[in-house]
């Protein structure tokens, strides 16, 4: 597949997750954004919804950090790591939608408000892959904006450590007072940024056409 075919798809994964999941929480029954993270969508009646849409965006984004692994094809920070660990945030997001959440926080409706008593096998694999996304996620920005600062890209840099503090931040908070809604809300808002900004960060690369963030050729011979 073609390279500017792959960045496409990432650039595309950000975009079409957070309507697809925002879509869903405004129009399923019972759902609250002050107390229901979007995993939680997989479950119930329209539960192959979410599913789908995780499967369907870490698609999106596995052939969206090869496409990247091709364009940064220069050794150093980012350029190696930054895609692998794409790469990985891909897989996971595939793996969280396979295996579903246990029900929780009063959804789907019916379900006892709170965390869920106990965790089913699903359950622990959902929220394992869903962690290691985070974590790779993560990883990666931080590799990139590394590649940004290394050749003067400044802007590029600051936002994505900016974001990348944020999502630290939201995951301390949502792992110490998840009962909180301003703090749910909180750690969905920064999730969804993280999400859009991989996607922003393929699109830049799929808009410049370059092999490496420091130089901008005037043709590209894309693979």
């Amino acid at each position: 597949m073609r390279t500017k075919t792959l960045l496409l798809g990432g650039a595309v994964a950000g975009p079409l997750f957070i309507m697809v999941g925002l879509g869903q929480a405004l129009l399923r029954d019972g759902f609250d954004l002050g107390h229901n993270t979007l995993s939680l969508l997989s479950n119930g009646a329209f539960g192959w919804v979410q599913v789908l849409n995780f499967s369907l965006s870490g698609a999106l984004y596995l052939g969206g950090a090869i496409g990247a692994g091709r364009a940064l094809r220069q050794p150093g920070p980012g350029g190696t790591w930054g895609p692998r660990l794409l790469a990985c945030f891909g897989l996971c997001m595939i793996g969280a939608g396979v295996f579903r959440p246990d029900p929780a926080f009063g959804f789907p409706p019916g379900t006892a408000a709170g965390p869920p008593t106990t965790t089913s096998w699903h359950g622990g694999l959902h929220y394992t892959f869903a962690s290691l996304a985070f974590v790779a996620l993560l990883g990666a920005f931080v590799a990139l904006a590394r590649r940004h600062a290394r050749h003067g890209h400044r802007g590029w840099a600051a936002a994505t450590w900016t974001i990348a503090a944020a999502m630290t931040a939201a995951t301390v908070l949502i792992s110490t007072a998840a009962e909180l809604a301003p703090v749910n809300v909180f750690y969905v808002a920064t999730t969804l940024l993280a999400f859009l900004w991989a996607s922003v960060l393929l699109a830049q690369l799929l808009a410049t056409g370059t092999r490496s963030t420091a130089t901008v050729p005037q043709s590209v011979t894309w693979r």
